[in-house]
């Protein structure tokens, strides 16, 4: 029963930090016209930035760029169902959520805008959104589960 508590409570956090998201977007894109908003003193503030192109502002963007994300999400989403079947840990099933949702996040914006909207502008790094923060931090644990998990089976 302690494992369903501590499962429900991981999509509890996964459901809010993408509402989050979705609500920060919502109010950026509104007071686009609004100045810099700082929250840590000059080291993160937030401002509505369009972005066109991809993570870190890679100058890749356009409609293909659309369509190779539409059919990335259809993989991950065929892959989270096949997790869900075959009983894997509920660890890495909540870490492809958790990049699927985020992924999700940013694909309307391109489709409803043309853009992804950035809104934490990290002073002498990146503008970016929780989005992009949970797809990273995903991707980045995944890849060290992953590889822990496979010295197991080794």
């Amino acid at each position: 029963m302690k494992s369903n508590t501590k499962n429900t409570a991981l999509y509890i956090v996964m459901a809010v930090f993408f509402v989050l998201d979705r609500l920060l977007k919502f109010i950026a894109i509104n007071s686009a016209s609004a100045k810099s908003i700082p929250i840590i003193g000059k080291l993160l503030s937030f401002k509505f930035i369009p972005n066109y192109f991809i993570a870190l502002s890679i100058p890749v963007s356009g409609i293909w760029l659309n369509y190779l994300i539409s059919i990335l999400l259809l993989c991950i989403l065929i892959y989270i169902i096949k997790l869900t079947k075959i009983k894997k840990t509920d660890l890495e099933l909540f870490l492809w959520i958790s990049i699927f949702l985020g992924a999700v996040s940013n694909l309307y914006d391109r489709i409803k805008y043309g853009f992804v909207i950035d809104y934490l502008d990290i002073r002498y790094f990146s503008v970016l959104n929780i989005a992009d923060l949970i797809i990273s931090l995903s991707i980045v644990y995944l890849i060290f589960y992953l590889i822990k998990n496979s010295k197991k089976t080794l």
